[in-house]
C-alpha cells in the first residue's frame, strides 16, 4: 500500500465517521479509479433531511477531517442553499444532498460504471 493510498483510505474513513456522527442517510462510496478521465478517485454521496441537516453533515465532516487529519477541503460549493453541498478534497469529493435534489441529479446513475459500495 502506497502512502497516497493510505492517506486516501484514512480520509475516506474520517469522512464516513463524520457523516455517521450526524446520521447522514443513504451513504454510498463510488470508486472511480477505473473510469478513464474521472475527476477524482472517489465520490462519497449521502443525503440529509433538510438544509440544517445537510449543513450539519458537511460541518461534521470538515471538523473531523481538520481535527484528525489536518486536512481541509480544497473547495466547498453549495453551502448557501444547502440542497447540494460539495466538499472537494482533490482525490475524494463528498456530495451531500437533500433527497429530492439527489434524485434529480442522479450522480450514481451518471457514474454508473463506478464500483459502488453501499455504506448505510
Amino acid at each position: 500500500m502506497t502512502k497516497k493510498t493510505k492517506s486516501i483510505d484514512s480520509l475516506i474513513s474520517v469522512i464516513l465517521k463524520g457523516i455517521d456522527e450526524v446520521k447522514g442517510q443513504e451513504v454510498q462510496l463510488l470508486d472511480l479509479r477505473k473510469i478513464e478521465n474521472s475527476v477524482c478517485d472517489y465520490f462519497i454521496i449521502c443525503s440529509g433531511t433538510s438544509n440544517t441537516h445537510v449543513n450539519a453533515i458537511t460541518g461534521a465532516v470538515q471538523k473531523l477531517t481538520g481535527k484528525q487529519l489536518k486536512d481541509h477541503p480544497w473547495h466547498v460549493e453549495g453551502e448557501q442553499n444547502a440542497e447540494w453541498v460539495l466538499l472537494d478534497y482533490i482525490n475524494v469529493v463528498v456530495h451531500v444532498f437533500q433527497k429530492k435534489t439527489r434524485e434529480f441529479y442522479d450522480i450514481e446513475g451518471l457514474w454508473g460504471d463506478a464500483t459502488i459500495t453501499h455504506i448505510s
